[in-house]
């Protein structure tokens, strides 16, 4: 009879139950590795992609132990999971990204991450192919540090330091000689203990310590054909206007190009060409410079047709049809032609617009910028993982044995 009750109990258990969750989190990179355990090495239980909803069931540290859609659970970095907020910002961010005219299309030597923050330590979330043309549709400067996420758990406050009383000193038998006075210092003592360095006006004042300044880095908005939205470093873009105009660029970083127009030249059409360039991209402006590029009949060549140096441009630079009149007594016509916003001397933001007529150039009027777009609304700091307090551990559960006993205690009464 004891041996069949304990077949029947055995029989009655289940599986191990399953922890339960005290938080959530999405997966940040295009392809995120689940880890069995936070030690190395160590082997992969489960892959997630990017956007796959996890759970969060324990932390260690900065490693978390989640659990994927499929039932599976391991551990990964804290830093490869984005919050709900996070994802909320990353549509968003494509929303805003699907109606942004482009500025050019750039490309890479090599593969190159995309990121969901303008932060190397963002996770990844897709990337561009070798040769792979993407829309590139802003820039921004941003500090070359780290963004971490807000703790989920405020630091432990520190112990203050019991200070340890000294022994009194013994007192020698025998006093000590009095000390001698110092010797006075010299009466042009002030005189002799100036340097060089006390009349140089650019060093910092005594007591001042001058912070190192933080290097900045510029990042790149882009897009690409299936309408992912994301950032890159743009040192490693390349933008994909031709040889024989990108030649011409003197060492400076092109921001944008555009195709104005056409010329026929025999059998062959050559666009006309416009671009923005800048010579320092931590600049607080996206380029300093724009110029227009026509092709020659003559000698069968890229020529400049308007060059603009020296101003402060935003972007974006646009591409329209202008209304110009040829001359006083005609009506304005629509042309071909495009706008570029740049700083004038009072300060202000206005946007120029030129005409192309053939194969040239001309100013056609100018009117206030529209309101830029703030950068918050592009750039989105990364929000903490909402978790719960992890419940208390539960008490070991009772043996076979120890619930067979009970069980034959409720049968006999004792």
């Amino acid at each position: 009879m004891i041996f069949t009750l304990a077949l029947v109990i055995s029989g009655c258990r289940k599986g191990p139950p399953r922890a339960p969750s005290i938080g959530e989190a999405y997966v940040g990179p295009a392809i995120l590795k689940i880890l069995a355990d936070v030690a190395v090495p160590t082997s992969v239980v489960a892959t997630a992609h990017h956007g796959d909803k996890l759970e969060i069931l324990t932390r260690r540290r900065r490693f978390m132990k989640v659990r994927t859609p499929n039932g599976s659970e391991g551990w990964t970095d804290e830093r490869l999971l984005l919050a709900t907020e996070d994802m909320d910002y990353l549509r968003d961010l494509a929303e805003k990204a699907a109606k942004m005219p482009p500025q050019g299309q750039g490309t890479t030597y090599a593969e190159l991450n995309v990121h969901t923050q303008p932060s190397k330590s963002a996770p990844s979330f897709f990337q561009i192919r070798e040769k792979e043309k993407v829309d590139v549709l802003a820039n921004v400067v941003t500090p070359r540090v780290d963004t971490p996420r807000k703790p989920l758990i405020p630091p432990a406050p520190k112990k203050s330091k019991k200070a340890v009383k000294k022994a009194p000193a013994h007192e020698p038998k025998v006093p000590l000689p009095p000390m001698p006075k110092p010797p006075s210092p010299p009466e042009n003592w002030i005189e002799l203990s100036k340097t060089d360095k006390d009349d140089d006006d650019s060093l910092p004042a005594e007591g001042v310590v001058e912070k190192a300044p933080v290097p900045k880095e510029q990042w790149s908005l882009v897009r690409n054909r299936e309408g992912q939205s994301g950032w890159v470093l743009t040192r490693r873009l390349v933008m994909a206007i031709p040889d024989e105009v990108a030649q011409y660029a003197e060492g400076k970083h092109i921001v944008s190009y555009f195709p104005l127009g056409q010329i026929q030249d025999g059998d062959i059409r050559k666009p006309v060409w416009l671009w923005t360039t800048s010579r320092d991209r931590t600049a607080p402006y996206d380029f300093d410079s724009f110029r227009v590029f026509i092709w020659s009949l003559r000698r069968h060549r890229y020529e400049t047709a308007y060059i603009a140096r020296e101003v402060e441009g935003y972007s974006p630079v646009l591409l329209k049809d202008v209304a110009f009149a040829l001359n006083s007594r005609s009506e304005a016509g629509k042309y071909p032609g495009f706008s570029v916003c740049v700083e004038n001397d009072a300060g202000q933001r206005m946007r120029r617009e030129y005409v192309l007529l053939t194969n040239v150039i001309r100013f056609a009027g100018e009117h206030p910028c529209e309101p830029p777009i703030p950068a918050d609304a592009l750039i989105h700091q990364p929000a903490a993982l909402k978790v719960a307090a992890e419940p208390p551990p539960e008490p070991p559960k009772p043996t076979i044995s120890e619930r067979i006993k009970k069980k034959l205690r409720g049968l006999f009464g004792k």
